[in-house]
């Protein structure tokens, strides 16, 4: 067996990953894919790492806190289980889990084709987050307006009346009206900016900019689309 570190971004986006799904199941090479228990969001992740060795992880979190306990530690994979080793020798023992015990992704996305696309900025999504906790809202839009734009609305779609929070993101050029509904809870999206592709009713696509990382995440059941 032969020791590897874990990248600063490889280790940022297994913490992200945990905050999606408890579990984990990493298979030969340097793509890393996670599903939500609900099967509503998808991320797929390639890293700096190769891993040679298909391991499960229960509880990705306690793995994560493990981790922590040393400064840049080396890892080990082996058949059953692996080492993390600090600078000073000392090490964990941590073993796999069997993958049937796993939620994981059992089948490639294919996304279908995209019919609204624009660019999300940390800055206007940290806003959105950050509207969505004060004003106590769930749901987000991303909606077709009067004046050609596409714009961002963060609202309870239960209660109409209801105080809303909006801002404009880019140019509607298919001259379609739309709404795509999406639960605010399901945006466990890594710091950045992102370029968004809407299909017509079924997913988002949220692809960062600076990062090869996807998440895929359904829009709610109530979108709506027409040209």
């Amino acid at each position: 067996m032969s020791n590897t570190n874990l990248s600063r971004d490889t280790l940022s986006i297994l913490k992200n990953f945990s905050s999606i799904n408890s579990n984990l199941l990493v298979k030969p090479g340097n793509k890393i894919t996670t599903i939500s228990p609900a099967k509503n969001i998808v991320c797929e992740a390639v890293v700096e790492e190769h891993f040679a060795t298909q391991f499960g992880i229960w509880d990705l979190s306690k793995l994560l806190g493990t981790i922590s306990l040393f400064d840049d530690p080396e890892f080990s994979f082996g058949e059953k289980s692996m080492e993390i080793i600090s600078e000073t020798g000392a090490k964990v023992s941590y073993y796999y889990s069997e993958p049937r015990l796993l939620t994981v992704l059992d089948r490639e996305v294919k996304m279908p084709e995209a019919v609204v696309s624009f660019i999300l900025k940390q800055s206007v999504f940290d806003n959105i987050q950050r509207s969505a906790a004060v004003l106590q809202l769930s749901d987000l839009c991303i909606q077709s307006n009067d004046n050609g734009e596409i714009e961002l609305v963060v609202l309870d779609k239960k209660t109409p009346t209801t105080n809303s929070y909006t801002t404009v993101v880019g140019q509607n050029d298919t001259n379609a009206s739309f709404c795509f509904y999406l639960k605010i809870e399901n945006l466990k999206l890594l710091s950045g900016d992102y370029k968004i592709d809407i299909c017509e009713s079924t997913v988002t696509r949220f692809s960062h900019t600076s990062m090869d990382i996807k998440y895929y995440i359904a829009l709610e059941h109530d979108s709506t689309y027409s040209k």
